[in-house]
């Protein structure tokens, strides 16, 4: 199992027990925003499952119908995080609003305490996934890094709205409620910003500008390059495939034309690891 994979399976079971802890005590409590974050927890269960599964099939090799890989299921995945997690703020906003006109008790003061726990447990979790899922270029674990971010916003804008209703239940009880919307716009947030990321990768953006002078440069590097003209790429799942255009000498013979680009292949794929793969096109250079 890779690193992306067990932080998934890690999340699932951190997230099964702070979704339990939370309805369980929120609802036992009285506490609408506590109940929100729980039911967040639990559809976190969700999201890092489709991580786990998404991450494990994306490892997959090449073969004769996928000739670039299975990178892009990792993608899917992350796009379809996002996805529920919009599902999931609409919901949880669209509730908390429905329970503001109700008369309720005021919440236990002890429905604060799984709120404290799931802040620092996600504090560990975004804060880990974030570094390796952009060290192995993992669009599906930044994406759930996101939505463990999302939930330390969530769970403090749901601290502070109980600490407000349990200052003075006559007057703020109606802000517990209001806590719980606000955790859903942003649940909303996140979900539209995972699926912006995740969409952009499927429509084959450009990578950042800083790997294509870092190709550029590896490629110059190689004797017989005369230039660069050309550089595109596309990540499918954790790494790129990259189409370059070199100009060599228009005297060098096919086979001589072949090796440079051999050469330049090979140079790219070893200083770069973020680099799959790289589809070297000769071109004739300009004499000056």
């Amino acid at each position: 199992m890779n690193t992306a994979a067990r932080l998934a399976a890690i999340s699932i079971a951190s997230s099964a027990f702070l979704a339990a802890l939370n309805i369980f005590l929120g609802w036992r409590g009285g506490s609408t925003s506590v109940t929100a974050a729980g039911i967040e927890f639990a559809g976190d269960v969700l999201t890092s499952s489709i991580v786990l599964f998404g991450t494990m099939l994306a490892t997959k090799p090449a073969d004769e119908n996928h000739p670039y890989g299975h990178g892009r299921i990792e993608t899917l995945a992350g796009l379809l995080v996002g996805m529920i997690l919009l599902l999931t703020g609409v919901l949880i906003g669209l509730r908390s609003l429905r329970n503001v006109t109700l008369i309720q008790r005021a919440p236990e003061e002890y429905t604060m305490w799984p709120l404290a726990v799931a802040v620092l447990v996600k504090s560990v979790l975004s804060a880990t996934k974030f570094h390796f899922g952009r060290r192995v270029r993992s669009a599906a674990l930044v994406a759930d890094a996101w939505n463990d971010a999302v939930d330390i916003l969530s769970g403090m804008a749901a601290m502070g709205a109980l600490a407000l209703a349990l200052s003075d239940p006559t007057r703020f009880l109606a802000a517990d409620h209001y806590g719980g919307f606000a955790v859903g716009l942003i649940v909303i947030y996140t979900g539209l910003r995972v699926t912006r990321d995740a969409s952009l990768e499927l429509i084959d953006t450009m990578p950042d500008p800083a790997l294509i002078d870092q190709i550029r440069t590896a490629a110059r590097e190689v004797e017989g390059v005369w230039d660069i003209e050309k550089i595109r790429g596309r990540k499918t799942g954790f790494q790129y495939h990259i189409d370059l255009h070199l100009e060599v000498d228009p005297t060098l013979s096919v086979q001589q034309a072949h090796v440079v680009a051999g050469r330049v292949r090979h140079r790219v794929r070893e200083l770069l690891p973020a680099v799959a793969d790289v589809l070297v096109h000769i071109e004739p250079g300009r004499s000056s």
